[in-house]
């Protein structure tokens, strides 16, 4: 009888080495293009995903209020080569209010993708001027809170915002 012994070998971590996240998709402050003024109220490890959230658009007005932003001030970009999703992740901190927004992008077959930065550009800055964002709560205390909006682009223009 023969007895296999396996193990992990331990790394020696620097302090300038990320530690790994906690769930995929976190995340992390970056200084090359967060506002230094947006602060989660109860740390990184603490900010809930979306799907512990269990409810649509948290904003203001539900969500007709988000599509009537976009709407209004959305400029469509008209090109038959700009169709796919485009998707922006941010934080709603315990006041309400968003940051550390990400843009990710894929064409209709969810394969990573680049759209014209018009179009990226626009829907960022209109998700950034959304003010209203409503501050949930855990046991009574206001929390920090992951948020994400995907517009279906066909043609340059939005079809679709989801969720």
């Amino acid at each position: 009888m023969a007895i296999l012994l396996m193990g992990c070998a331990h790394q020696n971590t620097t302090s300038t080495e990320k530690k790994p996240l906690r769930w995929v998709g976190d995340i992390e402050h970056d200084a090359t293009i967060d506002e230094e003024e947006f602060l989660v109220c109860n740390g990184d490890s603490k900010v809930l995903q979306y799907f512990n959230l269990g409810q649509g658009p948290v904003y203001a007005g539900e969500k007709p209020s988000l599509v009537k932003a976009f709407e209004t001030k959305y400029v469509p970009i008209k090109s038959k080569d700009q169709n796919g999703l485009i998707r922006i992740r941010f934080i709603v901190n315990c006041e309400g209010k968003a940051g550390r927004f990400r843009v990710l992008q894929s064409d209709l077959d969810y394969q990573e993708t680049k759209f014209d930065k018009r179009i990226t550009a626009q829907l960022l800055q209109i998700t950034k001027d959304i003010k209203e964002w409503v501050v949930l709560y855990k046991n009574d205390k206001p929390i920090d809170y992951y948020y994400y909006l995907i517009f279906k682009i066909i043609d340059g223009q939005i079809t679709e915002i989801l969720p």
